[in-house]
């Protein structure tokens, strides 16, 4: 363990002794689904307990479970479907647009949700399939169990859920396999986006299986590599990747949009930018410099966009920060959680960028 990895953990440290217990042990109880026994397990050498009253150190309760609407119009479907592979089950749900089996083969967006989200309250939150259907576009929604994740979040942070082949990711690419086989799905336009813990399976996703995913979207997420276990993505969460870590994942990177509210107290802001400089660093484009272009949503909320493109011209990634912004998907129906309707859209800007950006063999 090198010189700056002590010294970051003795800084969480003595972090936690303080302060930390006010905030982002609730937040890191939430984000990476840890339950309340074993989050203090973690930090029972800190002795956080003698800092403040038990009533001070428990845990948020999980946010309330909403009935959202989100029935299919006419000519398209919603369907619910159970996919097991190496002995793990998955529950998802999938999005079909109208008209599907009478066109070419079409796109589709893998959609990971984030911590106590289920792909029902995911979808009404994105919106993502109201946008799909203008592009006659698939949308697939995979569901972590709780009993792989008793918040429901998908385990970004343990090295095992952060290769190919193994974990999390190897499940994950076999059900988007086997939907593409089983449905009129054009391979050259498969994509993945994910928001917090989704944001980061997303990010490890598109890194570990760049000849499946053609682009990668990532709202309010962390940079693959950087956390090893549970007090490392605690540091992470709260003040970002360590400088030496940044650039130990070298595989090959699809072209990747990145949404960050600068204003996010559950995941610093500048994980988000972590994950650009990865993906510039990815594709040898880490020297491009682009100046932000500053805009407004139509309600009013302030962002940058910055947008780096290749030698041939090709934006390859783009970044938005959302200024003021918290911990929630921009743009979103604000009738489910983690949603920030006063925000640029994220999802149509995504879907705009994948749709740009097929496989290029």
């Amino acid at each position: 363990m090198n010189y700056l990895l002590r010294k970051m953990q003795a800084q969480a440290r003595k972090w936690t002794r303080k302060n930390l217990q006010y905030t982002a042990k609730p937040a890191m109880a939430h984000v990476c689904g840890i339950l309340p026994s074993a989050m203090d397990a973690q930090l029972q050498a800190l002795d956080a307990a003698r800092w403040l009253a038990p009533e001070e150190i428990t845990p948020p309760p999980l946010a309330p479970q909403r009935e959202l609407a989100t029935a299919p119009a006419a000519g398209e479907q919603w369907l619910d479907g159970t996919f097991t592979d190496r002995g793990r089950t998955l529950t998802y749900k999938l999005y079909l647009p109208p008209q599907l089996h009478q066109a070419q083969p079409r796109p589709m967006v893998v959609m990971l949700h984030g911590c106590t989200q289920d792909a029902q309250d995911f979808a009404a939150g994105t919106q993502m399939n109201v946008q799909a259907r203008a592009q006659g576009v698939m949308v697939l929604y995979p569901e972590q169990s709780e009993r792989d994740n008793p918040k429901k979040c998908w385990n970004w942070f343990t090295p095992q859920n952060q290769q190919r082949d193994r974990g999390e990711p190897a499940v994950l690419a076999a059900l988007t396999l086997s939907i593409a086989a089983s449905q009129p799905v054009d391979r050259a336009r498969i994509y993945v986006a994910g928001l917090s813990a989704g944001g980061a399976m997303a990010d490890i996703l598109g890194s570990t299986y760049p000849e499946l995913f053609a682009a990668v979207g990532v709202h309010s997420g962390l940079p693959r590599g950087c956390a090893t276990n549970v007090m490392s993505a605690l540091t992470i969460m709260k003040i970002g990747c360590p400088a030496h870590t940044e650039s130990t994942v070298s595989d090959p990177m699809p072209p990747t949009i990145v949404f960050h509210g600068d204003a996010d107290s559950t995941v610093h802001v500048s994980n988000g930018i972590a994950i650009v400089d990865a993906a510039l660093q990815a594709r040898g484009v880490q020297d491009t410099e682009a100046l932000p272009t500053e805009g407004q949503s139509a309600q009013g909320q302030n962002y940058s966009q910055t947008v780096y493109r290749d030698s041939a011209g090709r934006a390859i990634v783009e970044y938005w920060q959302l200024h003021g912004a918290g911990h929630a998907w921009s743009g979103g129906n604000q009738e489910a959680s983690y949603t920030d309707p006063a925000g640029v859209d994220a999802s149509a800007q995504m879907l705009r960028f994948f749709l740009e950006n097929p496989q290029r063999h």
